[in-house]
């Protein structure tokens, strides 16, 4: 079955607004003690994957999963390859992402939230809390410095991004929500994976919720798909850019930072081809694991 553009879009909608009310009830309520007066209509918003993160940290939550053995190692490699053809052969599909990345969600299925929390702060530790890139880092501190809240905006499911937020000692994150009931995930997600317009109506939303002048936001990302994202702030940065964003940020006459340098940059690169569509793929490669396991 088509899926129209119309429910696309609302689709999008509704992952923003729920990632959104996500955010908030998860953020720390502040304690009085910020030394500079908080800026309370400017805000902050950073991509996670190779704009905060090097890699992919969906495909490094994948790696860790794999190493307890929820599913194969070897079907990891299987679709990283798929994603590289993909990356180097195509226009996205929005109708093949938004299935490929439902079922990458749907191996939570019948599991607990406390669980996957506690698989992801361990995780976070063993491969994700290295990966940070300094410059960026110091780029959320600027924000926090002068005040001003400073969330992460990303397709990572929202339990894993809040945990990368709190390590970070940001705000809170925007991320993917995955429909839980009584504290136990049902397999499906709220609207649809956080990415690309998605991103934009998450940030509209905590904007509205918060009181947050867009205007004087700044985000920051590495990636074209985020164009929206970037679109709908006052001052958009590109970071660790792709190709396209590069070019764009040249048009825009947006600010570009590179913290990447020779070899790196092409490793880190690389990373990226491989890192979303791998981990969704191994994750959807951990379900049929599960059920081949059970049968």
């Amino acid at each position: 079955m088509r899926t129209s553009s119309t429910e696309q879009i609302d689709s999008a909608k509704v992952a923003g607004r729920a990632s959104a009310e996500a955010a908030v009830a998860a953020a720390p309520v502040q304690d009085g003690t910020l030394t500079t007066p908080p800026d309370l209509t400017a805000a902050a918003f950073f991509d996670v994957d190779n704009t905060m993160m090097m890699g992919a940290s969906l495909f490094h939550f994948a790696r860790g999963l794999a190493a307890r053995k929820f599913f194969n190692p070897g079907d990891l490699a299987g679709f990283a390859w798929q994603q590289l053809k993909f990356r180097i052969g195509g226009r996205e599909n929005p109708q093949d992402i938004q299935a490929s990345r439902e079922q990458a969600l749907s191996f939570v299925a019948g599991r607990s939230v406390e669980e996957l929390v506690n698989l992801s702060e361990e995780i976070y530790d063993e491969l994700m809390a290295d990966r940070i890139w300094a410059g960026t880092r110091a780029l959320a501190q600027m924000h926090l410095d002068a005040g001003q809240r400073v969330w992460l905006v990303t397709a990572t499911p929202v339990e894993l991004a809040s945990i990368i937020a709190r390590r970070l000692g940001l705000t809170g994150a925007l991320g993917t929500v995955s429909e839980s009931e009584n504290g136990i995930y049902t397999g499906r997600l709220v609207g649809e994976m956080l990415h690309g317009r998605a991103k934009a109506h998450a940030v509209r939303a905590i904007a509205a919720s918060e009181g947050l002048d867009l205007r004087r936001c700044t985000a920051y990302s590495d990636s074209a798909n985020d164009i929206p994202m970037l679109s709908v702030v006052g001052t958009a940065v590109a970071v660790n850019p792709d190709q396209r964003l590069r070019e764009i940020a040249r048009a825009r006459d947006w600010e570009v930072r590179d913290f990447r340098t020779g070899r790196k940059a092409v490793r880190i690169g690389l990373n990226s081809m491989l890192g979303a569509g791998a981990a969704a793929g191994a994750v959807a490669a951990g379900l049929a694991y599960r059920r081949r396991d059970r049968s």
